[in-house]
């Protein structure tokens, strides 16, 4: 009978174990939950990008107006005929010794 009742504890004690600290245990189960989380803020995150990038596609592929405005600003293009001027800010002086 004490020989039962060892076995017994010491399978109770092993299937605490698992429930507490192994995989599968609520611990395991929590860090699972946030990962999820996690990633799915990321492919939000991911999607926006996606689609914000999708329309700059279309609107590149549809009209010279956007790509007009991109070589304007990203290249410093100016067509034929026009003048550019470039306006600077002033900066402060630097103190004389």
């Amino acid at each position: 009978m004490k020989g039962l009742l060892a076995v017994l504890l010491v399978l109770i004690a092993a299937l605490q174990y698992r429930l507490w600290v192994g995989e599968g245990s609520f611990a395991d189960i929590a860090r699972l939950e946030r990962e999820i989380q996690q990633q799915q803020a990321e492919n939000s995150h991911l999607k926006e990008r996606n689609r914000v990038l999708a329309v700059e596609v279309k609107e590149l592929k549809s009209g010279l107006d956007s790509v007009e405005e991109r070589a304007r600003s990203d290249m410093g293009m100016i067509r034929r005929g026009e003048t550019y001027y470039m306006i600077m800010k002033e900066t402060p002086a630097l103190p004389r010794n």
